[in-house]
C-alpha cells in the first residue's frame, strides 16, 4: 500500500468521479484508475462500485475512508515537523489576542520574532478572550494572549501562563492628566466606551455599578483605533490599558488604589504540544517582557508576573 494510491483513493471519495478526481490529484485518469485497482488486489475488497455516472463507495471502501484520511494527516504532520526542525527555516504559528494587545504588546514581540525567523509564517487573529479560547480548544491557534477572568477559573483543557498585570487608566484630550482619580468621580463624566465583547468595557461597567452609578456614553462601540481618535478629538475621556495608554500620546491619569486592572496570560492547547515554531514564538515573548521589566519600559502600574 503506497501513500500515493490512498491520496487517489481519497480524491475519488470526494468527488465520486474518476475523471475529476484525476484533475484534481494532476494525474492522467488511466494512471489513476490503475492505481486504484492495485490498491483493490492489495486489500483484497473492491472500495467503489463503479456503474455509469454514478461511484459509490463499498462498505470496504467506508471503512478505509477515515483511516486514508488519518494516515495523510499524520504523513502532513511529520513532514511539517521535519522541515520546522532545520533551524526553523519553515513553519507557521497562529497566534490570537485582544485587540487592546495588537496595538501595544504584540507588535514589538512580532518584530524580534520575525528578524530570528523570518522564514516563519505568522498568523494573527484579533478577538475577545473568550472566543480565543474557543479557538484554542478547537484547534484553529496555536497561542493565544487572553485576559483571564476575575475569577481565575480557566478551561481544563488549556495550559495558562500569567505575564502581566496591567493597570487599566484614563486617557483624555487635557493638556495633562490629573495625579490621579476615583472611580467615583466618573460619575456624569462624558466616556468613550468600547463595543461589547471588550474585557476593558465590562470591567469599566462593574467598576462604576460597585461605586453606585452607571456611567454616562458619549460615543459607544468603538474598536481600540476609534476610541483613541474619540478621544483625541475631545469628544470625551475613556479608560484604556495602560500600555495602549503609554503610546496613545493623550494625558494618563490613574486611578486611585485599588483602581482598576486585568491580568495577561499566554495560553495553548494542554494536550497539544507545541510546534518548535510556537515554542519559539512564546520564548520570544516571555523573554521580550522579562526584558521590558528590567529595563524599566513597562507603563506605571503594569507587572511582570513570570
Amino acid at each position: 500500500m503506497q501513500l500515493q494510491q490512498l491520496r487517489y483513493f481519497l480524491a475519488v471519495a470526494e468527488t465520486r468521479h474518476f475523471t475529476r478526481a484525476a484533475e484534481a490529484a494532476h494525474v492522467a485518469q488511466p494512471s489513476l484508475s490503475q492505481q486504484i485497482r492495485s490498491l483493490e488486489r492489495e486489500l483484497g475488497a473492491e472500495l467503489f462500485h463503479r456503474t455509469r455516472g454514478n461511484i459509490a463507495l463499498t462498505d470496504a471502501g467506508d471503512a478505509l475512508l477515515p483511516l486514508a484520511r488519518r494516515i495523510i494527516a499524520d504523513t502532513e504532520s511529520a513532514r511539517l515537523a521535519v522541515q520546522e526542525t532545520v533551524q526553523l527555516r519553515r513553519g507557521r504559528v497562529r497566534l490570537g489576542a485582544p485587540p487592546s494587545l495588537c496595538t501595544s504588546l504584540v507588535p514589538d514581540v512580532l518584530r524580534v520574532f520575525r528578524d530570528r525567523h523570518p522564514g516563519v509564517a505568522l498568523a494573527v487573529r484579533e478577538g475577545g478572550s473568550r472566543d480565543l479560547v474557543r479557538s484554542l480548544a478547537a484547534g484553529e491557534l496555536d497561542l493565544a494572549l487572553i485576559i483571564t477572568p476575575p475569577s481565575g477559573e480557566q478551561a481544563p483543557a488549556l495550559a495558562v501562563t500569567g505575564l502581566l498585570h496591567e493597570e487599566l487608566v484614563l486617557v483624555s484630550a487635557e493638556r495633562r492628566g490629573r495625579r490621579k482619580v476615583r472611580v467615583a468621580e466618573l460619575r456624569g463624566r462624558p466616556l468613550v466606551m468600547f463595543r461589547e465583547g471588550y474585557d476593558v468595557r465590562e470591567a469599566t461597567l462593574a467598576a462604576c455599578r460597585a461605586a453606585g452609578f452607571e456611567p454616562e456614553f458619549a460615543v459607544e462601540g468603538g474598536e481600540m483605533d476609534a476610541v483613541l481618535g474619540f478621544v483625541r478629538a475631545g469628544i470625551g475621556a475613556a479608560v484604556v490599558p495602560g500600555m495602549v495608554a503609554a503610546r496613545s500620546g493623550l494625558a494618563v491619569t490613574q486611578f486611585v488604589a485599588p483602581g482598576l486592572g486585568r491580568t495577561i496570560a499566554v495560553a495553548h492547547g494542554h494536550e497539544v504540544p507545541l510546534t518548535r515554531a510556537a515554542e519559539a514564538l512564546r520564548t520570544t515573548l516571555l523573554a521580550h517582557l522579562r526584558d521590558a521589566a528590567r529595563s524599566g519600559e513597562l507603563p506605571p502600574g503594569t507587572r511582570l508576573l513570570l
